[in-house]
């Protein structure tokens, strides 16, 4: 995989600084609709992000995915990435933690930054880097091991515990952190794959927590699972952003609604709009971006 660590950004990055609409009288009734502009409207650049990518390009050989996407993310928030299929999101957060390195045909160019170090810097270890950024996966992936054994994975390689009591106790709290334990604490050895499909996908949460992390990555973590699972899911997200920062791809409006406080559109691989997820929804800037959540299309 070719990657561009060392990319120097030739024209500056300007953040946005068109006035908001209520502040501009004769635009108050007027969205922009321009699509050829690489210019993303709203509040994608903030103060000290936890997460900060500048003029990042993807392509998958000659085809380009992502194009010019500046994006910052910020501690301790749960940001949604939402929009149509096939619009670069999903590849968009691969970035953040390298695993578009798996896919030999990708390369990407630009600068990715993690508390301000470059994740790509040829320095950077991406199995460390990945135990900083975790990821939790549309479907639910337990290992064929335990309950136990899979949250105790990551503990182990890395070498978190330096005795079984301490082992003991990451595994309880990382199964209590995901709102698991009390339903599996009399069956810890018993096989993972052996639980329902919200209960897996809560193991999976449970796993990607066990070697604090300090972002976790979420990729339609409950377009799988029915109602009362998905509730559940959304609530434990909502407790989670204590501790860690978390970007979540929704294909679901309602749930990028209830779980996140900032929203990022993405359109034909480029960030539209970005900006407090209650104004996108309510007041968006964009032309495409009311397309969208009005049903348009998509």
């Amino acid at each position: 995989m070719s990657i561009n660590t060392s990319a120097k950004i030739s024209q500056p990055f300007q953040a946005n600084t068109e006035p908001m609409l209520e502040e501009t009288s004769n635009k108050a009734t007027t969205k922009s609709s321009d699509n050829k502009s690489d210019i993303t409207i709203g509040e994608n650049i903030i103060e000290n992000p936890k997460f900060s990518t500048r003029n990042v390009d993807v392509f998958y050989d000659d085809k380009q995915a992502i194009f010019n996407a500046s994006l910052d993310i910020g501690r301790n928030e749960v940001i949604a990435l939402i929009g149509p299929s096939g619009c670069g999101k999903s590849t968009f957060l691969r970035t953040l933690n390298r695993m578009n390195d798996t896919i030999p045909s990708c390369r990407i160019s630009g600068e990715i930054t993690l508390d301000g170090e470059n994740i790509y810097d040829k320095k950077m270890d991406p199995v460390l880097l990945r135990a900083r950024v975790g990821m939790v996966f549309q479907k639910a992936n337990p290992f064929p091991k335990s309950i136990y054994d899979n949250v105790a994975y990551g503990p182990r390689l890395h070498g978190l515990a330096r005795t079984n009591s301490e082992l003991d106790e990451i595994v309880i709290t990382s199964l209590e952190k995901a709102g698991l334990f009390n339903e599996v604490k009399d069956r810890l050895t018993a096989p993972g794959t052996g639980l329902s499909g919200g209960q897996q996908q809560r193991l999976c949460i449970a796993r990607t927590i066990s070697v604090s992390p300090e972002v976790i990555l979420m990729d339609e973590p409950a377009s799988a699972l029915d109602p009362i699972a998905t509730a559940i899911i959304e609530e434990l997200i909502d407790e989670l952003r204590v501790n860690f920062t978390i970007a979540i791809v929704t294909h679901s409006m309602q749930q990028a609604a209830r779980v996140s406080q900032r929203t990022a559109y993405f359109h034909m691989g480029k960030i539209i709009e970005v900006g407090n997820t209650s104004q996108i929804f309510t007041n968006p800037r964009h032309q495409l971006t009311e397309n969208y959540i009005t049903g348009k299309f998509g």
